[in-house]
């Protein structure tokens, strides 16, 4: 209960990344169970079995599209991490892939948690090589707890979210360190306020 309430307070900064006309959330055509969410020239992938409750693996970074293909600088991948810095180059298009979402949505874009807010004080988080993320596309969510320099992948969880009049609700649909959390929804307030 603790850590929900320490994530809640959590306060969000659009990440400063290149921006990419491709953005959404994809579901592979040859396999079901992997998800791509591509925001602010940010991508992920995950797999997990929802009906199970099992994650099986994520990975993502920065990326770029040559033709039919993505070129991803790897920040974490949660089966090695000594891939974390390397560049990988996956297909990507129609052909591959079915559109979740378009990406639209006044939340939509990769968060970096830049700071906690306890009462009324509020405690600025520096960007450092250790960070978490939230990625927002139109219908789903993801957040990653990495560090982009020793690779050390602290864990992540997403699902499905709506904002409608300031109420933000998550549906989890996967979580790599409690999979009993799979299936719960939580509901928080927000707004965003000079950015964040």
């Amino acid at each position: 209960m603790k850590t929900i309430y320490l994530f809640i307070a959590f306060l969000f900064s659009v990440s400063v990344q290149a921006q990419q006309n491709l953005k959404g959330a994809f579901k592979s055509k040859d396999d079901n169970e992997v998800i791509i969410c591509l925001m602010d020239g940010y991508f992920v992938e995950t797999k997990y079995n929802l009906n199970s409750k099992t994650f099986h693996y994520t990975w993502g970074g920065p990326f770029v599209k040559i033709g039919n293909k993505l070129s991803v600088t790897i920040h974490f991948d949660s089966r090695d991490k000594a891939e974390v810095g390397k560049t990988k180059e996956i297909a990507f298009g129609e052909k591959h892939h079915e559109l979740i979402d378009k990406g639209e949505n006044v939340l939509a874009g990769n968060w970096r948690m830049s700071g906690r807010k306890n009462g009324d004080q509020f405690t600025e988080n520096p960007l450092r090589a250790r960070r978490t993320y939230k990625l927002l596309t139109g219908t789903r969510f993801q957040w990653m707890a990495i560090n982009i320099e020793n690779g050390e992948f602290s864990g992540t969880g997403g699902g499905t979210y709506q904002f409608i009049n300031g109420k933000y609700t998550e549906n989890i649909e996967f979580f790599s360190r409690d999979s009993s959390r799979v299936g719960a929804s939580l509901n928080f307030s927000g707004k965003i306020e000079n950015g964040q």
